[in-house]
This record gives structure tokens, sequence and C-alpha cells, in this order.
């Protein structure tokens, strides 16, 4: 996750190009405070604005997303570097989920009974108060979205802290929050660095604090909100494997496989990062592969026929060849690419990496960047112990054209999501989270909706009741 330093400026830097495009101040601890008062002072009344005025204002965000999705999608491609295309989708999806929760958020807060003896009891869910939401670069509208959405329509507030090469699509979800009729104070952007986080986590009007990014982040926010009693939910790396087995249509999972990789220029935490494929059928595959990747185009992410954008940054690139060079020293091999591309921008060439052994740092670590780490295995078993062994748990896929034999194998794998014969989605019906190194909470689907909510038992009874 990207962050500024204590007193750099916030900035936005075209990856296409590396050109500096617009600069941001650091909020002074005033205006923080004045951040953190308002939302304090607004909760008192949104949490008891009715619930379906709260789905009318999540509509108008949805509808306000869909009249601007040109200067959105533009804009995120502007910021981070990923394709026009992809930036186009991303803004479909979230107005998709505004909507969703929109039109189900009433059902999924309304009391629930509970059956008990003698007199009655309901569960009363019931808003917490201000959320601090901490969201990285790679998806900078839906990352707001997945967080807003379901919190402030549980009647919540909320201050998001984006990351900070994407400021300006941080400010447009504030004016859009502001547009659709939102009250000033619901949502708010801060403008500031990571080392103001622990101080927002430690300050007794935050009740609660959301997390996507890296596992240090994730652990350091996990101890302080620990330490201050708040709940946290964490959405952290994955290195998700994408199971093949000797049953499957080679040619489509090779697709699916280089198309997962090279989304978002292969920084997406449930990309298939680590592909596993039984030896009857490997060679083939790699074959399909390999001529895949020679057909990729790279270039403007603005032209609609660009297949692989640029990273986010400079530094995503270094950190991306870092990897790859300390792998080779380990053992693995280069089967294709490897380097960064000689043109100005942030972009490297797609790469795929084979000999991979275990105990070796690209065995477990993510790597967040179009890079396919190719495994061949004996059989299905091999495959299996192979997905697990990571510390990460958040996503992945099995492809086979028998799906009871896929679901058993997806029964296998320690993590919070599979999906079978595609890479893992996202959708807002479907919850999305991990296991393990990966976190813990879940979002979008009803599930998210009750992650920040105070889950009240109310009972009904007789002083002569036994209990």
């Amino acid at each position: 996750m990207e962050t500024a330093t204590q007193n750099s400026p916030i900035k936005t830097v075209n990856p296409f190009n590396n050109k500096l495009v617009k600069t941001f101040e650091v909020m002074t601890d005033a205006q923080i405070e004045s951040r953190i008062a308002l939302a304090d002072t607004t909760f008192q009344t949104w949490k008891k604005t009715p619930q379906a005025e709260r789905a009318l204002l999540l509509r108008k965000v949805a509808h306000l997303m869909r009249v601007r999705k040109t200067q959105l999608e533009e804009l995120a491609t502007l910021e981070m570097g990923k394709l026009v295309s992809e930036s186009r989708a991303e803004v479909e999806l979230c107005a998709a989920i505004f909507d969703y929760y929109a039109d189900n958020g009433e059902k999924f807060l309304a009391d629930q009974p509970l059956a008990t003896h003698g007199g009655s009891a309901f569960l009363s869910y019931e808003p917490i108060g201000v959320l601090l939401s901490i969201q990285p670069w790679n998806f900078p509208f839906y990352q707001i979205t997945r967080s807003a959405a379901p919190h402030l329509m549980a009647g919540n507030t909320m201050l998001l802290k984006h990351a900070s090469n994407v400021p300006q699509c941080a400010q447009i979800m504030e004016d859009i929050f502001l547009e659709a009729g939102f009250p000033a104070g619901v949502y708010q952007n801060l403008f500031i660095p990571g080392s103001k986080i622990d101080v927002l986590v430690a300050d007794k009007r935050i009740k609660g604090v959301t997390l996507t990014g890296s596992e240090p982040a994730g652990s350091a926010i996990a101890a302080a909100a620990g330490k201050y009693i708040k709940k946290s939910t964490l959405e952290l790396g994955g290195s998700d494997a994408f199971v093949v087995l000797d049953d499957a249509d080679v040619e489509q999972a090779a697709e699916a496989a280089v198309r997962g990789r090279m989304w978002n220029a292969g920084q997406v935490c449930v990309s298939p990062k680590r592909v596993i494929v039984e030896e009857a059928i490997a060679d083939l595959f790699l074959d399909k592969v390999k001529a895949k990747f020679a057909a990729l185009k790279v270039g403007d992410p603005m032209d609609e026929q660009t297949d692989l954008a640029p990273l986010s940054s400079e530094k995503a690139v270094e950190d991306v060849i870092k990897q790859i060079q300390k792998a080779v020293e380990q053992g693995a091999t280069v089967l294709a690419g490897g380097h960064r591309i000689d043109r100005p921008g942030a972009f490297m060439e797609p790469t795929i990496l084979t000999g991979i052994q275990p105990g070796t740092a690209a065995y477990q670590e993510e790597i967040f960047g179009p890079v396919f780490m190719f495994y061949k295995v004996k059989d299905e078993q091999a495959a299996i112990e192979l997905a697990n062994a990571t510390d990460y748990g958040l996503g992945g896929s099995v492809f086979s054209s028998n799906n009871e034999r896929a679901v058993n194998v997806a029964r296998q794998i320690d993590t919070g999501m599979v999906y079978i014969n595609h890479v893992t989605g996202i959708a807002p019906e479907l919850p999305f989270g991990g296991t393990k190194h990966s976190g813990y909470g879940r979002e979008q689907s009803p599930a998210a909706i009750y992650e920040f909510v105070n889950a009240k038992l109310i009972r009904i009874t007789t002083p002569e009741s036994a209990y």
C-alpha cells in the first residue's frame, strides 16, 4: 500500500509516463480533528435516519457513478495505470454494489426473531459509530465502495484514508457522496500519511477499522485496534493457487490463467499467482501460456487494444524486479520475461517463473505484478498439498471437466474463496475475504453489513420467567 511520508505531499503521478499530474497538501492536525468531530456529530443523526432514506442516497451514488463513468474510468487509469476497460468495469461494479445494498439493506438489517422459552426475543442490528477505512490503490473506487456501501447503509459514518497515489479518485468519491445528498460528515476523505493512522485508531470517537492492504500493514492495524478494543476487518495479501486437473479443458484453463494473471497488470490480491498443473497436461498447458504471453500487447492503458498496462508506480516495478532476481538467485528459472521494458513508464515484461523450491522467498511471498509462477505436480493430491503450502488463504481456482471432482478439491483448499473453472471473481452478492494471513472478516454479500453493527439482543419476558 502506497503511503506518504510525514511531510511529503500526496500526489498523482501517471505511471504510463511517470509525469507528475497534481499535488495535494497533507492535512493539518486541526483539519483532521475537524473531520473526526464532524463524523462523530453527524453519526448522532445519521443513525436515526430511516433506512429507506439511506437506501435512496445509495441509489443516487450508483446513478452518479454511471453518469460520470467516463470521467471516473479515465481518472483511475491516469492515477494508477490500469487498462481503461478495466477501470470502466470497476465503475460499473461499484454502481452495482451500491444498488445491491440499497435494494437489500433494509431486509438484512430487519429485526431477527429468536426462538426462546417464555416470552419472545429478537436481535436488533444497530450501527456502532465512526469507522476508519484504510484502502489501497489497485482498485481505487471498488475498495472504497465495498467498505462504504454496507456500512453507511447500516447507519455508520466513515473516514477514508486512501492510498497516497490515488488522491483524485479519493476526492471525487467524496464529491459524489455530497452531490448525491449525503449529509456532510457521513463520508469524508483524509489526505494523511500512514504515520497518522495509529493516532486515529486510538481516538475514542472511532469505533472500528477496516483495512485492505499488505500483511505488515494489517498486522499493525490489528495490533492497534486490539490495544484499544475495537473491531477490525482485514483483507490482506494472497498467493492464490490456480489448480488445473488432468481432465480440464487445457485451452480454456490457459486462457483464464493468462487473462487472470495479467488483470490489473498482476496487481490483484486474488489473481492466479501460483499455477499448479497435473503433469499429464502440464507441458501442453505451458506451451499455450507461452504463446498467449507472446501475443500480449503492452502499451497505453487508455488504448482499448492494449492487453497489459504499466504497474502503478516506479516503486512497484522495482519491487517486482527484485523479487524475480531473488527467485533466480534461489534456483528458479525465468521461462519468459523477467525484466522491465525499455520505454518510459512503469512497464515490465510479462514473466513466467518455474523451478521454485520450498523454503525460498518466491515459494511463500506474494508477487504483485505480471509474474506467473508455474508448478508441475504429479497428481491431484500433490496439487492440493502445494495449494495449501502458503501462509495466505484468500482465493483460488480449480479447473476440471468434472464439477464434482473440482468441488471435492476445492473443499480441501484452505482459503476463503474457491472458484470452479473461473479465476476468483467479484460480485455484490458473493462474500469476499480470506483466512490465515490473508486476514479476517467479509466484504460484499449480506455478511458485510453485519461486520460493524451491534447485534443487540432484546428479550421480552416477565419477572416470573425461569430465565
